[in-house]
């Protein structure tokens, strides 16, 4: 895992276990890595991972089974949507399109991007 100096690791590990709930690479009542495991997979000290385990415990993403180790919560991945569609939708778009402003970024040509971009996935 590549970790970018511009968001806490914690964060960035809580984010990578969510893409992969997103993804379906962990279910719901489904165990996900001990933290000693996943510390050990992406190089960082388990304190951070532990870290990141709170966070998502939480956030209701992952429950922890005593003595059996952190699962994926039922509904995890519509919380997880939610969160991210929170996120994009207030500050990220918000600061975007006051980026898009300044610059003369037409709503059109904004359309006209997105249009190929979702044409390019297919």
């Amino acid at each position: 895992m590549n970790f970018k100096d511009n968001k806490p690791i914690y964060i960035q590990i809580a984010e990578h276990i969510c893409d992969d709930v997103l993804a379906g690479i962990y279910r719901a009542d489904e165990r996900i890595p001990s933290v000693r495991e996943f510390a050990a997979s992406v190089e960082v000290n388990a304190n951070t991972v532990v870290r990141s385990y709170d966070y998502l415990q939480q956030s209701g993403i992952i429950y922890n089974k005593r003595g059996l180790g952190y699962f994926v919560a039922d509904g995890a991945a519509k919380i997880i949507t939610d969160m991210r569609r929170k996120q994009i939708l207030g500050d990220e778009l918000s600061l975007m399109f006051s980026r898009m402003a300044t610059i003369g970024i037409s709503p059109d040509e904004l359309q006209r991007l997105y249009t190929e971009y979702l044409n390019a996935q297919q």
